[in-house]
């Protein structure tokens, strides 16, 4: 068998790297992994879980099978800094769950330190975005579909099966900028607009569902080479979604219905805001469009069982010791 770190280390087939650990879905991946007594290394811009999560990630390793280190390294820029810095020991395995398209830069040094499965996250965006008002939005999509092209020729070159997913909505944790987001003006404001009826369906999908997910396929030849789309457990309305994101808040939903072109307008007077900057005019459009996907092939390959959506559902979301 080989190993990550020497005669004595641990060995490489349970040894990974997570790219994106300190975001929503690395959340939940890396004690997952360290669960499983996989040597994690997580990759983030800075070291350590993020202030805004619980900390599970970052616990003594002392308490899990597996091991863990922080790696400090830009993916945008490629450079690192600060503590935990140093190159990338042999892996075989790469999570990423950072922006799309900072990973088919990295493959090459993945491969160099013994990849061999990659499991990427990439987004429905690339769908829902496409035709988008929005140069931002529809740049977005292409981004996503032009990594995606790239990561698929790069693991073809190196030899790495890969498996890429694409979530609808992901929630949990409080760092997404949806859900949240809704939670957070709903807690100040008592209410929330929506454009029109707000009858576009939605399929919310807990980060701690794609976590499990991510493993699931981690030593499945069926999902080997192939792209899934990974949908929430339940379809709702975008209405009922708020709805229920304010009694999760302990608040009467409130539901202030306005025409499309008076809530285009304020949505791009908010992104003029302190942390609103991500706030298109564009949302308001696809309030009653439909944004759903199929779960078909992943519930077959690899028994995908997604939760339904509740909020905040936190209490029993955080798999790990």
């Amino acid at each position: 068998m080989r190993s990550a770190a020497g005669a004595t280390g641990p060995p490489l087939e349970r040894s990974a790297v997570v790219i994106g650990a300190r975001g929503l879905v690395g959340h939940y991946l890396v004690p997952l992994l360290l669960e499983r007594g996989f040597a994690v290394q997580a990759i983030s811009r800075q070291v350590g879980p993020s202030p805004k999560l619980d900390g599970r990630a970052g616990r003594p390793e002392a308490v899990h099978p597996g091991s863990l280190r922080w790696v400090s390294l830009d993916l945008a820029t490629g450079t690192a800094g600060g503590y935990g810095t140093g190159g990338i020991e042999p892996a075989r395995c790469l999570f990423h769950a950072a922006p799309l398209w900072l990973l088919p830069a990295f493959l090459p040094a993945a491969a160099e330190a013994a990849v061999e499965r990659l499991v990427a996250f990439s987004s429905t965006s690339l769908f829902t975005k496409q035709l988008s008002a929005s140069a931002a939005e529809r740049h977005t999509a292409r981004r996503l579909a032009e990594a995606e092209t790239a990561i698929e020729g790069a693991c073809r070159k190196h030899g790495i099966r890969w498996t890429m997913f694409r979530p609808t909505l992901i929630y949990g944790g409080g760092l997404d900028r949806n859900v949240s987001d809704i939670a957070r003006f709903v807690r100040r404001f008592g209410f929330f607009p929506i454009a029109g009826e707000g009858r576009g369906q939605r399929q919310p999908v807990h980060a701690a569902d794609l976590a499990t997910a991510a493993l699931a396929v981690l030593d499945n030849p069926a999902t080997f080479d192939r792209t899934y789309e990974v949908p929430g457990g339940e379809t709702i309305t975008y209405s009922e979604m708020v709805s229920r994101i304010a009694l999760g808040v302990g608040r009467r939903p409130r539901l202030l219905h306005l025409p499309l072109p008076l809530l285009r307008g304020s949505l791009g007077l908010a992104r003029r805001l302190p942390g609103l900057g991500h706030v298109a005019s564009e949302m308001a459009d696809r309030m009653n469009d439909d944004l759903v996907f199929d779960a078909t092939a992943a519930r077959r390959d690899f028994g995908y069982d997604p939760r339904p959506f509740r909020f905040p559902g936190e209490p029993d979301a955080h798999p790990g010791p």
